[in-house]
């Protein structure tokens, strides 16, 4: 699984504009399997993304389409993780880890 954090740039003005467009990235994120959690950082701004267990390549072509990352509104940081312990109501996270 991956944790991608989503970093607002000095364009973040432009995010009204795109924001229609990256929500409905979002919703396409989640109607596809992929996204597993979507948020705001806070209190800086911009977001966070935990993954699915998909490949990296899948994840990195997904990003790129975000309207936000596009416009260079974000920049993206795509973070790896092997899931070795959890709490038990997250355990169905091991699975990425195999």
């Amino acid at each position: 699984m991956y944790i991608v954090t989503l970093s607002l740039t000095e364009q973040k003005s432009k995010a009204p504009e795109f924001m229609a467009a990256h929500n409905a990235w979002i919703a396409k994120g989640f109607e596809d399997g992929v996204f597993a959690l979507v948020g705001g950082l806070k209190p800086q701004g911009g977001g966070a993304i935990v993954t699915t267990d998909v490949d990296r390549a899948t994840i990195e072509a997904r990003i790129a389409e975000d309207p936000f990352v596009v416009e260079g509104i974000v920049t993206a940081d795509i973070q790896e993780v092997a899931p070795a312990r959890t709490d038990a109501r997250l355990d169905f996270l091991k699975g990425a880890a195999a």
